[in-house]
């Protein structure tokens, strides 16, 4: 059985749109299923990250599509402003922001690939008419990639898998966007269309096939997982300061503003926590989130790193002695399960989340015994637990008794995966 796999993100690309589907065509091979990957040949990704392509396994193939990117053409005029606008959260735009977000919001839907959709889909007709497929499969964001398996079904009438790592209109951005009446309808047209036209649909939360089961009966929830152990040559060795560390992205609104407050009173009541304390932020971080929420405060250990590599990433988490996972608080932040948290998950360390308590990525935090969720506006609770990590880190050691965590493996995920695969090959 072969499967033709349309995505955006394959490495070198870094940050987590790349992981979901390079570990799944990692372990395919395992459960009966060739994978062939259709990328882009010429793609514009703002993170760069060389030792994931070590995970690609050997002798897959890989379909190179030429891509025309209006962001290649923005980054040459003013890089930074692309940088900017290329994630629709800057806080404080210039006009220059305002208006090339302004354009990719109502020109450009469901997004900037958009151009990219025919010439893929006449590539991939040529590859299918010299090549048994047995399933396509697109995954977004980008969400224009669903065009391309939609076109594919129509003309081809090959079954068709849609997978969104993210969701479409209920993505954390989305009502942040410019929006015109016209374009917003546009969107949500697009979206159930989608949902509607494929023969099966793979979401990442239970919250999110929720929204859809009105438009497909056929809707499989399969979170992200973590992979096998990358061997890490020196011992890790666990933070001596009382650590709170987050890895990946903080924005405006993935900002734990009541955190920044408790952490900041504390240490005003108690020199030797000020002390102990140490705040470690690695990865891409607002500005004003640093400016407003860090600087001004009186936290004495302060660490702010750039992006890392995948594996420099995990050291960080399994020497932390708390991880922060925070969701951005917008209107669908129940079904939000940052891709990080089942690589938080394998750390075995204690997890602080701030996200809706009734949420999908609550009931994980739950069901493993790895943490504690928070509601973005009770300050009370997080200082209760604050005291209570650190009570713990002074006395006995803070440490987590996990339970229930391989069904979470890259490898357990891509059996289910598997499964409906072949289930939708047979209908």
């Amino acid at each position: 059985m072969k499967v033709l796999i349309v995505t955006y993100y394959w490495p070198p690309a870094g940050g987590p749109g790349v992981q979901r589907w390079l570990k799944f065509v990692k372990y395919l091979r395992d459960f009966g299923i060739e994978p062939v990957v259709f990328t882009a040949d010429n793609p514009y990704y703002p993170t760069i990250d060389e030792s994931l392509v070590k995970d690609i396994p050997e002798g897959i193939e890989v379909i190179k599509c030429p891509i025309f990117e209006p962001n290649n053409i923005v980054a040459k005029l003013k890089k930074s402003e692309a940088q900017k606008s290329a994630g629709f959260l800057d806080p404080n735009p210039s006009f220059f922001s305002k208006i090339l977000l302004y354009i990719r919001a109502n020109f450009f839907i469901p997004d900037a690939r958009m151009f990219w959709v025919k010439p893929s889909v006449k590539r991939i007709k040529k590859y299918i008419s010299e090549n048994k497929i047995d399933a396509v499969i697109t995954t977004g964001p980008p969400h224009s990639l669903h065009l391309i398996g939609k076109k594919i079904k129509e003309e081809l009438g090959v079954k068709w898998l849609a997978d969104f790592r993210d969701p479409w209109t209920s993505i954390d951005y989305f009502h942040l966007l410019p929006l015109t009446k016209k374009a917003k309808k546009k969107h949500f047209l697009l979206e159930e269309e989608v949902v509607r036209s494929a023969d099966s649909v793979l979401m990442v939360s239970n919250h999110a096939k929720k929204k859809y089961e009105n438009f497909n009966s056929s809707i499989n929830v399969i979170t992200n997982g973590f992979d096998t152990e990358e061997e890490i040559k020196e011992d890790i060795i666990l933070d001596t300061k009382f650590t709170i560390t987050h890895i990946g992205s903080m924005n405006s609104e993935r900002n734990p503003k009541f955190l920044w407050e408790v952490l900041s009173e504390l240490s005003e009541e108690d020199d030797v926590f000020a002390e102990d304390l140490e705040i470690k932020l690695i990865g891409k971080l607002d500005d004003t989130i640093w400016q407003e929420e860090i600087e001004n405060r009186n936290f004495k250990n302060v660490s702010r790193i750039p992006y890392v590599p995948h594996t420099e990433a995990k050291k960080y988490q399994k020497s932390a002695q708390v991880l922060l996972i925070v969701v951005n608080d917008y209107p669908s932040s129940k079904e939000m399960i940052p891709g990080k948290t089942f690589e938080c998950l394998q750390a075995r360390r204690p997890i602080l989340a701030f996200a809706p308590e009734d949420g999908d990525l609550a009931e994980i935090l739950k069901e493993t015994k790895t943490g504690v969720t928070i509601d973005f506006s009770n300050k009370e609770k997080t200082k209760t637990e604050i005291k209570k990590l650190y009570k713990e880190y002074k006395t006995v050691g803070l440490k987590v008794n996990n339970i229930d965590l391989n069904k979470f493996h890259r490898k357990s995920l891509t059996k289910q995966l598997s499964i409906i695969i072949k289930d939708l090959t047979t209908q």
